[in-house]
Formats: structure tokens, C-alpha cells, sequence
């Protein structure tokens, strides 16, 4: 087994130099690199670093976008025994300074002007900061990523000893990386993973979701989460290929250029794509819509059989055959038609939107897990995938419930504990070794696991009633008319909710209804308040009494990062939401009546 990213890295770079391993968007055209030409870069980068007297040990930050540029650093911290210290584009300054003071970084990169601006005016309060790198040029203040790579291939017979020494020096224990956490609450705290917790998480992944050599994949979740980190790391073991997305807002143009087999995201990804191809149907309206619903309702029926275990009839084959030829296959045509599985990981995906894509013929296999673990505890496979789970533990990882419903699991893929902060290590990892992952979840009769919810998310009602917000939330962002849902309880005697609607979708519904004016005429007219509160009603109809909201407020915008509402995974943080909305939940609760 191979037991650290150097293994991996030099079973690659021997087996598959010549195959294609990245790609990206340079002057409006897509370039490619072999193994061997990525191999090229990271020597001259390690050899730089020893150049630059970077020890092994000492932390090296990384703040950019997914690019070929990012994967070269990492690799060469890794292979010349630092520590990468991945950081979020996202970030401010102010953010960007706690990191690298925290984790006391020596060396930082930054991949544009942008990015250099924020990491310029975050080192004034960093004094360990010796030295910045940007990636797109000489900048005053930092160094080049050329300037970098000509040191280090200049010099590179003079360290290659010192290299060597330094990569059989590395151990399956030795730290590879501190990922700070997003922080739904606080200050983020700094995840120590080694170099077994990495290399163990993607090889078992990798044989798990039956990733091959000759795959590809786009890549566009932050590679600073640890989730699409370990997809990288598991492409590197494959020595598959590696595409990067332009950006975030250029997925569904760069999908149908690159045409990857594999996808790996948060749910928003899903939930949008379904939302656009329901919003789509409805607007082209007549033959198109009806052909849309049968083959939703034909596929509906075909997959429930197959979930049963049964084989459909021969005349329901046939429907399905021409749905999929007629509908479906065109909505796989926006996603490049080469799709095998998408990976979905990061937040609950909700049953009704997984669902959704099983019908038009692309599985997304959901997975579980934490910065903490790697990232990986649990996920769906090709031939055991049970819609509304996250799937049967992953090899040699342990799962069980404790007795207050909270999820725990124990293997290789534990950190080795949180930075600076013994404290908060002891009171996450026991004794026995069991990381408390502070998510409540179950584990039904076949072995598939499921998640509730966040332990300290749960909303305990002034009646003593636990609600568990995510899977309601999750079932009202299913509407075609509902963008975000943040639901509010705690301490409360009654259950409301924050709504910000899908104004693209509302937008043709209030044009229809003869309704002017802008959004914010729009979440206050009575018409648009009755559609939303019978959406609610529609989609919290199986949910028990005190569960069901009693009251609502639109909003005029969405929740975002810039407003730090989202962390970089879209997650909510509902500590900084509650504090925006407050006045606004305040009037949900008998105050006076306001607007948000």
C-alpha cells in the first residue's frame, strides 16, 4: 500500500509520465501537460525551496484558484518535506493574516494581482512571512513562479541529493498539511493531516468509485477544501487527467469543452443544474414542457422498479429508451455527454434532486466526511448507491452511533489533531481514538449510513422539540421558486424561515401574474407571498406538526460569502445570518413588521 503522497507521486511519474495529466485555459485556448512535464516543474520548484533555505517542516501558504500552478506547489512542498497551508481565494486579508500567523507560514504564494493585493496587506502582520510568490509575474514585493522555476532547475543537480534525502525522510505519519476550517462559527482551527490520512483517503477511494487511468475530470471546487483536494490526489494516483475550470461562473461553457467522465462537487452545483432545466421546460411551455414531464414520470417509474429490485415491463423499457433518447440525453449533452458518476460531497444532497438525476442517467454518488477525516468516512458506490444515504463506510474506516445519535469513526484517515490547540484536539478525538464528528446521523439494516443533521445546528424549541434543519431546507430549495432557505427555532416556540426566492424563476411567474416592478416590489406583493407559502406548505407536508413554519420572510438577495453568510463550500453560517436578520426574525416572532 502506498502510504504517502511521494509514493504516489513516484509510482505516477514512473508509470504514466507520457499520459496527458492537466489542462487549463491559457490566452482563450485550452493547453495540456503530461506527467512528465508537471514532473519537470515540481523538481525545479523543490529544488528552488531548498535554494530559498525552506526546511522541511516549515509551513508554505498557498493562496489561489484552482490552475496547473497550484497542483506544481503543492507537490513540491510535499516532495521537499514543508507543510502546504492551502488558503481560501475567498478570504479578506484580515482572514488571510489569522492563518498565517497562526500557523506561523514562512513562505506564501499568490496566483494573481488580486490575490497578492490581500496576502501584501495581510503580511504586515505576519512577521514570519520571508517571502512571497505570485504566479502571474514579478510584482513589487514577490517574486515570480518563472523566477522560481529557473532558480530551481539552474540549481537542481547541486540539491538533488538534498532532495532525496529529504523524500525518503518523509513517513505515512509525517504532517503534510494544516487546512484551516471554514469556520460556520469562530475562527477557523487548523486541521494537522499527514501524509497517511491523504494517501489513504484517495487510493481507497480511488478503487472504490472505480477511478481509471484513462478518465478525466473538471476540476472547480476550491482545491484548498479538502474534498476536491483528495479528488486530485486520487487523479494523481490514477495518472488520469485533471481539467481546470476558467472559474466558477464558466462550469457549464467549460463541461461541454473538456467533456470530463468525472464530477466532483457541493450540492448548490446539482440543485442549481435541476432548477435551470425545470426553469428551461417551463419557459419553452407547450410540447417541449409535456415531453419534459413524461419522461420525468416514465423515468420515475422505470428507476423505482429497478430500486425494488424488479425489472420493468418491456412496454415501460421502451418508453424509457425513448425518453432517454428524446429528453435526457439532451439535458447529459450539457454536462459534455461523458459523465460516468458525480461525486457530491461538502453538505446533505437532497434526496428529491439526487432522484432527479438518476432519471436523465447521471449518478451522483454521495459521501460524507470532515476536514478532520480527510476527507472521506462513507460514500455510495457505482454498484451500492442508496439515494437519501451517504453510503457504506470506506475501507478499513469505522463508523458507529453513540448514544446521543452522533456520528463517530476511527482509521487512518484521522488527523493528527488540531494546530496550536491540544485542547480542542482532546475534546474532538477520545481516548479509544473515535473522532466525534459532532454530525447526528444513522446506520440502517444494510449498512448505509445517513445524516441528520449538525449536533449543534439542531434547533431545540422552547417546548423542549429537536428540528433538525437541513433535510427541511433541503426539501424547500427543491422548488423551482426558492433559492435559499435558512429555517429559525432555537429557543423559540415555533418553527420560521429566512426564503430568498429564485428570482430568475419568479420573475417569469410575476410577468405572467401581471406583476411590475423590481424584486423588491416583488417579495412584498400578496400573490408572491401566497406562491411561496404554498410551496412551503407542498414541500413540509410529511414533516411533523412542530416542525412545520409557521411563518416566513422573503428576501431581496441572496446569502453570499461577500456578506461572510456562506463559508467557501456554501455553507451556511448561521450565527452571522441570524446577526443580519435579526430585527427581521424579531418581526416573525411578534415585532414589528419589517422588511428584509
Amino acid at each position: 500500500m502506498l502510504e504517502t503522497i511521494v509514493a504516489i507521486y513516484a509510482q505516477t511519474m514512473e508509470r504514466h509520465g507520457a499520459r496527458k495529466a492537466q489542462s487549463a485555459k491559457v490566452d482563450g485556448s485550452w493547453k495540456s501537460w503530461t506527467w512528465s512535464q508537471v514532473d519537470q516543474k515540481v523538481r525545479a520548484l523543490s529544488s528552488a525551496f531548498v535554494e530559498l533555505g525552506i526546511q522541511p517542516g516549515d509551513r508554505v501558504a498557498l493562496l489561489s484558484e484552482n490552475r496547473p500552478e497550484w497542483a506544481w506547489t503543492d507537490l513540491a512542498i510535499l516532495l521537499s518535506g514543508a507543510v502546504n497551508v492551502p488558503v481560501y481565494p475567498t478570504l479578506t486579508s484580515k482572514q488571510i493574516a489569522f492563518i498565517l500567523n497562526d500557523c506561523q507560514a514562512k513562505v506564501a504564494f499568490a496566483s494573481t494581482p488580486a490575490q497578492f493585493a490581500k496576502l501584501k496587506e495581510a503580511s504586515s502582520e505576519v512577521p514570519s512571512l520571508e517571502l512571497i510568490v505570485h504566479f502571474d509575474g514579478a510584482l513589487d514585493g514577490a517574486r515570480s513562479l518563472d523566477e522560481l522555476l529557473a532558480l530551481g532547475e539552474d540549481r537542481l543537480s547541486t540539491h538533488e541529493a538534498e532532495l532525496t534525502k529529504r523524500r525518503e525522510a518523509i513517513r505515512p505519519d509525517s504532517l503534510s498539511s494544516i487546512i484551516y476550517t471554514s469556520g460556520t462559527t469562530g475562527n477557523p482551527k487548523g486541521v494537522m493531516l499527514s501524509h497517511r490520512n491523504f494517501a489513504s483517503n484517495a487510493t481507497t477511494v480511488a478503487d472504490l468509485i472505480d477511478i481509471q487511468t484513462e478518465d478525466s475530470c473538471l476540476s472547480f471546487l476550491p482545491l484548498s477544501h479538502v474534498l476536491e483536494r483528495v479528488a486530485y490526489y486520487v487523479f494523481l494516483f490514477r495518472g488520469a487527467h485533471i481539467n481546470y475550470a476558467e472559474s466558477i461562473d464558466t462550469v457549464a461553457q467549460n463541461l461541454t469543452e473538456v467533456t470530463p467522465t468525472f464530477l466532483v462537487s457541493v450540492p448548490r452545483l446539482f440543485e442549481k443544474i435541476r432548477a435551470r432545466v425545470f426553469d428551461t421546460m417551463a419557459e419553452a411551455g407547450g410540447v417541449k414542457k409535456a415531453l419534459f414531464e413524461w419522461g420525468l414520470r416514465v423515468g420515475g417509474e422505470f428507476h423505482a422498479l429497478k430500486a425494488e429490485g424488479k425489472e420493468p415491463g418491456p412496454m415501460l423499457g421502451l418508453e424509457y429508451k425513448m425518453a432517454d433518447r428524446l429528453v435526457f440525453s439532451k439535458v447529459r449533452a450539457r454536462t459534455g455527454g461523458r459523465l460516468k458518476f458525480c461525486i457530491s460531497g461538502g453538505a446533505p444532497l437532497s434526496k428529491e434532486v439526487g432522484t432527479f438525476f438518476k432519471i436523465i442517467g447521471i449518478t451522483i454518488l454521495e459521501g460524507y466526511g470532515l476536514t478532520e477525516t480527510s476527507p472521506v468516512i462513507s460514500c455510495n458506490r457505482p454498484k451500492a448507491n442508496k439515494i437519501g444515504t451517504v453510503g457504506l463506510p470506506i475501507t478499513h474506516v469505522d463508523v458507529k452511533i453513540a448514544d446521543d445519535g452522533e456520528i463517530l469513526a476511527r482509521g487512518p484517515n484521522i488527523m493528527l489533531g488540531y494546530y496550536n490547540n491540544p485542547q480542542a484536539t482532546q475534546d474532538t478525538i477520545d481516548a479509544d481514538g473515535w473522532l466525534h464528528t459532532g454530525d447526528i446521523g444513522s446506520i440502517d439494516a444494510d449498512g448505509f449510513l445517513a445524516i441528520t443533521d449538525r449536533k449543534k445546528e439542531i434547533l431545540v424549541l422552547s417546548n423542549g422539540k429537536n428540528v433538525a434543519p437541513a433535510p427541511i431546507e433541503n426539501s424547500l430549495i427543491t422548488s423551482s421558486f426558492i433559492a435559499q432557505a435558512v429555517l429559525v427555532g432555537d429557543n423559540r416556540n415555533y418553527v420560521t424561515a429566512l426564503i430568498c426566492p429564485n428570482f430568475e424563476s419568479l420573475g417569469r411567474w410575476v410577468k405572467e401574474q401581471g406583476i411590475s416592478g423590481n424584486p423588491s416590489d416583488w417579495i412584498a406583493h400578496a400573490k408572491v407571498k401566497e406562491l411561496i407559502r404554498g410551496e412551503i406548505d407542498r414541500l413540509t407536508t410529511d414533516y411533523a406538526r412542530f416542525e412545520q413554519i409557521k411563518d416566513f420572510v422573503l428576501l431581496r438577495e441572496e446569502l453570499s460569502q461577500e456578506k461572510d453568510e456562506l463559508t467557501p463550500t456554501l455553507k451556511y453560517k448561521r450565527r452571522v445570518i441570524l446577526a443580519n436578520y435579526a430585527e427581521q426574525i424579531e418581526a416573525l416572532y411578534g415585532g414589528a413588521t419589517v422588511n428584509a
